[in-house]
C-alpha cells in the first residue's frame, strides 16, 4: 500500500511526464501487447513467491519485505532502463508481502483472501472493460481528480502513521463502523480508478514510442496498483468481519 502512495503522481511511476523524457528512442519500442504480457509474467511471479510466504511464514516477508519493495520501486523511478531486472525482483519480494498479510487475515477471518482476491480480479475486468469500451474516457481532468484523491489518502495514511508512533489512531482508518467503511470504500474506488491510467499509460507509452524496457516499467505499475487495491479490499472485508 504505502508503494502505491509515495509518489505526487496517482500512479506511483507512471506519468504522462515520462512520455515526454523517453519517447523518441530508437530502436525496439514498447506495445501494449508486451506490457500485458509483461504484466501477466509479474502477477505470475507475485502469485508464486505468495505462496511461498503462505506456507513458511516469517517475520522478515513481512515490513522487510515491503521497505525492500518500496526501495525498489524508488530505484525503478530513476534508473527506468533497469526495469527489466528490477520488476521481476519487486514482484517476488512483494509477494512475499502479500502472501504473510493475507494469512494475517486470513488467520482471523475465514475466506475473507478468496473474497479479496475474487473482487480485485472482478475490479480489474470492470475497469479494463469501462476503458476499453470508452464508457470512462482517461481525461486530463479524471487524471487531475485521480491525483488530488489519491495524494489526499497518501496523507491521510502518512499522518496515521506518524500518529501511531505516539498511540495514536486516525478513527476513520481502522474503525468498524460507517465513517471507517465508508473512508475504505472511498479509497477502493481511488484504487480502482488508477487502473484506468496504468490501462491509458499502456497505450500512449506505445504510440510515443518509448523504449521496450518501459513495458516492464509499465507492468510494473499495473501491479503496484493491483497490490494496493488488494490490501485495500482486505481491510474493507476485515471491517465487515469486525462487526458486531
Amino acid at each position: 500500500m504505502a508503494l502505491k502512495l509515495f509518489n505526487t503522481s496517482s500512479n506511483p511511476i507512471l506519468k504522462d511526464s515520462l512520455l515526454e523524457h523517453v519517447q523518441g528512442v530508437s530502436g525496439v519500442t514498447m506495445t501494449s501487447s508486451g506490457a500485458v504480457n509483461k504484466s501477466i509474467i509479474l502477477g505470475l511471479i507475485l502469485l508464486a513467491t505468495a505462496i511461498v510466504s503462505w506456507m513458511f511464514p516469517s517475520t522478515y516477508f513481512l515490513w522487510p519485505a515491503a521497505i525492500i519493495g518500496f526501495v525498489l520501486v524508488l530505484i525503478a523511478s530513476f534508473k527506468k532502463e533497469w526495469s527489466g531486472i528490477i520488476a521481476p525482483i519487486y514482484a517476488a519480494i512483494e509477494g512475499l508481502f502479500v502472501g504473510t498479510i493475507s494469512l494475517v487475515y486470513a488467520s482471523a477471518f475465514n475466506g475473507i483472501v478468496f473474497q479479496a482476491t475474487t473482487l480485485t480480479v472482478a475490479i480489474l475486468f470492470l475497469m479494463l472493460f469501462l476503458y476499453k469500451s470508452g464508457l470512462i474516457k482517461v481525461t486530463n481532468k479524471l487524471r487531475s481528480v485521480i491525483m488530488i484523491g489519491t495524494g489526499a489518502i497518501a496523507l491521510t495514511y502518512l499522518v496515521s502513521m506518524i500518529l501511531s508512533f505516539f498511540n495514536i489512531q486516525i478513527p476513520m482508518i481502522h474503525s468498524t463502523g460507517m465513517l471507517g467503511i465508508g473512508f475504505s470504500l472511498v479509497v477502493i474506488v481511488i484504487a480502482s480508478l488508477n487502473l484506468l491510467l496504468d490501462f491509458d499509460f499502456f497505450e500512449k507509452g506505445e504510440q510515443a514510442g518509448l523504449p521496450s524496457y518501459m513495458e516492464w516499467f509499465a507492468a510494473m505499475g499495473l501491479i503496484i496498483t493491483l497490490v494496493w487495491l488488494y490490501l485495500e479490499l482486505l481491510r474493507l472485508l476485515s471491517k465487515f468481519g469486525s462487526k458486531d
